[in-house]
């Protein structure tokens, strides 16, 4: 079993940054592929990014691509999610989750464990 915590949320100005941290419990996590969501007021939950296992392989939505990096350190069972140029679009709930399926990593269902969720507020 895997539980996961985020923090590092807040608010922040349109065009700064933060960096959410994912903190992992249990011995699988280093063998899981991790991702991010996020949730804004009103709208379904949307894929963010996700990193493999390793930490080899990283991709991010078109949304936030070249604005958003995603890594991680299996020694510290932790996952990061580097958020530059924010835009008031990024403004929502952002959740890491944990995956020890193979498939389509932007694909909710793919993801088994669930953090709790951090806002971030970004204001313009």
């Amino acid at each position: 079993q895997v539980q996961l915590a985020e923090s590092g949320g807040g608010l922040v100005q349109a065009g700064g940054f933060l960096r959410l941290s994912c903190a992992a419990s249990g011995r699988t996590f280093s063998s899981r592929t991790m991702g991010w969501f996020r949730q804004a007021p009103g709208k379904e939950r949307e894929f963010v990014g996700t990193i493999s296992w390793s930490g080899g392989n990283t991709y991010c939505a078109d949304s936030v691509k070249g604005r958003f990096t995603i890594s991680r350190d299996n020694a510290k069972n932790m996952v990061y999610l580097q958020m530059n140029s924010l835009k008031s679009d990024d403004t929502a709930v952002y959740y890491c989750a944990a995956s020890r399926l193979v498939g389509d990593p932007t694909r909710e269902d793919l993801y088994d464990y669930w953090g709790q969720g951090a806002q971030v507020t970004v204001s313009s």
